[in-house]
């Protein structure tokens, strides 16, 4: 969950601070100008003013600089279900993480929406990105069998905490929404739970 928050300046020197963050803040800027697929490596260390061996230091190709996170993303999620109160409900344990995530994501809605519209125009980009939440769900699952879950309750809670993700996500990101992440997460639980209870 290592997105920058940081001003970037194009006069930067090589010799600046924080080489990651510029990198990825040059990216997004050639992304969105030119499109994913006509932004080069080279054209992104150019813009950030440092050298396309230091990008591959950071990054292991283009797709990485939007992915950048994914890891950290991931133990977020396990981690707070893995710490949440053993009598915690398995979908109780999995909106505690929601909500945590929602928190780490808020200072970034403007990176998270640019973002979006980057990986949408690609569709190999839309590939990796459905690769990474079936991961995550995967992850989640594990965690709560690791709690005592059993099948297909651990399956089916984490597919269901990755819905209201995504679906509380899409929410936030849209152009008119005046929201915060962790509110339109209670929403989407809410409305889970009464799908659910047949209600």
């Amino acid at each position: 969950m290592s997105v920058a928050v940081i001003l970037y300046h194009r006069g930067m020197s090589r010799w600046q601070p924080d080489a990651r963050g510029r990198l990825q803040l040059a990216a997004m800027e050639l992304y969105v100008e030119r499109g994913f697929e006509q932004t080069t490596v080279v054209d992104i260390a150019e813009r950030a003013g440092l050298t396309e061996r230091t990008f591959f230091r950071h990054f292991a190709d283009k797709r990485e600089v939007l992915f950048l996170g994914q890891d950290e993303l991931q133990e977020l999620f396990v981690s707070t279900i893995a710490q949440a109160p053993d009598d915690a409900a398995p979908l109780e344990a999995v909106a505690a993480a929601l909500q945590a995530v929602a928190t780490e994501f808020e200072p970034r809605r403007r990176w998270s929406q640019e973002r979006q519209r980057v990986i949408n125009a690609n569709p190999g980009l839309q590939e990796r990105e459905l690769i990474k939440l079936a991961g995550l769900s995967s992850a989640i699952a594990a965690t709560l069998r690791d709690r005592g879950v059993d099948e297909p309750a651990a399956s089916l809670t984490a597919e269901s905490g990755i819905s209201v993700f995504h679906i509380a996500f899409q929410r936030w990101i849209a152009a008119d929404n005046t929201r915060e992440f962790s509110q339109l997460i209670t929403q989407s639980l809410a409305a889970l739970k009464v799908v659910t209870a047949g209600g």
